[in-house]
């Protein structure tokens, strides 16, 4: 996410850290190359010129080149003025007076917008929340089955009622079952198209003014650049949206979209698209993604993804079980699908302060196949071999890499690599009693 944007924007103050005081032409001169990174980036041309032109007038009428941590200084100011570039704040979703609370989701084909209704909806079921999908795209009988897929491995009804019905129509019946039924929240997946055009505007006009809609959210592709503030634009100006939900924000490397669409549009970044999986979409926060823009990090989306990982009882017995070092390939099997399910660790990384910085870091690329195969190797274990790994003799070993798809050298290097694991905690144990502080972090065996 950013990644390029990062890299390039670290570059030009890389250049002016280790200096004093800076000189107005110094600021001016690395204002200019933001100006060339962020264009390069496919942020909107206008959208730049403000935005630099904001903050050259701060970094010099406040009176900060002078000072003895001038460089920190601009870039504090170069990270408010993204903060108000993306936004400002963190914008929720409205709430209806009374329930159900209606949101409605459009979107071109091609954006993921049947898909991020469905994670919309698994997010508030995850928050305690009914939601009931309605399949309004009445023209596709493909997007309803694929509507109704998703509900089933979400586990959240999908209302329907049948082909070639009118969408109004299915919308109002939707609103009466969702009454009925006790749903709060009524997500409608509405017709898309290859491109806007007259029909489409008209349709989602007459449904946002027969039901009583509570959000309008359109879904639009990074990827797209320009394009998609463009096409939020045009949304806007015909049906008057209430934020946007960005889809492959994990692939954008470049952010022109999310720099410009809150600027040009007026409507905010509602939620953002992390992954090509169900739980793969977050709420945006602003002042966060403004630090990892900056190469600063996010600890409290990290802590979040944490907490909704890790079960607060487990991670008290696992910490029980680190310090009597009674901690077995079983834990440690729970443990990597509790972690797994937080995200890809090149995304959890790039949220830890100054991991990007760190050379030869960045350019890691943790491949998710070695935690398959370590997955794989401890799931054709027993759990008597999983509790005491000292039982593998040779035959077991030949077994288990037969299960798992791997080779015999495999299990042992696992095997081998669990076995310094835990010297390595009964030392740092052992240390601890003795109130002293062991120098060595065990290594995880994440892969062979």
């Amino acid at each position: 996410m950013f990644e390029s944007l990062t890299e390039k924007l670290q570059n030009v103050f890389a250049k002016l850290r280790g200096r004093g005081g800076l000189t107005e032409q110094e600021v001016t001169d690395a204002l200019r190359e933001v100006r060339l990174v962020l264009l390069e980036a496919d942020v909107n041309y206008k959208v730049v010129k403000d935005f630099v032109a904001k903050i050259k007038e701060r970094a010099i009428g406040e009176d900060v080149l002078g000072g003895l941590n001038a460089v920190q200084q601009v870039i504090k100011i170069v990270h408010e003025g993204l903060i108000e570039l993306l936004g400002g704040e963190h914008v929720k979703l409205k709430i209806a007076d009374t329930p159900p609370t209606v949101i409605m989701v459009a979107g071109l084909h091609g954006s993921g917008k049947t898909t991020n209704v469905a994670k919309l909806a698994l997010m508030l079921k995850k928050q305690g929340k009914r939601p009931l999908l309605v399949a309004g795209d009445v023209y596709r009988p493909a997007a309803i089955k694929q509507l109704q897929a998703l509900g089933e491995q979400i586990g959240v009804e999908v209302y329907d009622i049948g082909d070639k019905q009118d969408a109004v129509a299915v919308a109002k019946s939707a609103m009466g079952y969702a009454r009925s039924n006790g749903n709060d929240h009524v997500l409608i997946d509405v017709a898309g198209r290859l491109h806007i055009d007259d029909q489409m505007m008209d349709e989602l006009k007459r449904l946002r003014s027969s039901i009583d809609v509570t959000e309008v959210l359109l879904v639009v592709d990074a990827m797209t650049g320009q394009d998609a503030v463009n096409l939020a634009q045009r949304f806007n100006e015909a049906l008057e949206i209430d934020g946007v939900i960005m889809t492959k924000m994990d692939s954008d490397a470049r952010g022109g979209a999310a720099l410009s669409v809150k600027a040009i549009t007026g409507k905010p970044i509602k939620f953002i698209g992390t992954s090509e999986k169900m739980d793969g979409i977050e709420p945006f926060h602003p002042d966060r993604m403004a630090s990892r823009i900056l190469g600063m990090g996010d600890v409290l989306s990290l802590v979040e993804k944490a907490q909704q990982a890790f079960d607060e009882n487990q991670a008290r017995a696992m910490e029980r079980k680190f310090r009597e070092n009674t901690f077995d390939l079983n834990d440690y099997l729970d443990q990597l699908r509790q972690m797994r399910k937080m995200g890809p660790l090149d995304q959890l990384l790039g949220m830890i302060p100054g991991m990007g910085n760190i050379k030869g870091l960045k350019d890691v690329k943790i491949d998710d196949r070695e935690f398959n195969r370590v997955e794989a190797i401890l799931c054709s274990m027993t759990i008597d071999e999983r509790t005491d790994p000292s039982i593998l003799n040779g035959s077991r070993r030949r077994r288990i890499a037969a299960g798992s798809g791997t080779s015999v050298q495999e299990v042992n290097q696992l095997v081998n690599k669990f076995g310094e694991m835990k010297k390595m905690f009964r030392a740092f144990s052992g240390a601890e009693e003795h109130g002293k502080k062991h120098k060595r972090m065990p290594k995880f065996p994440f892969s062979m």
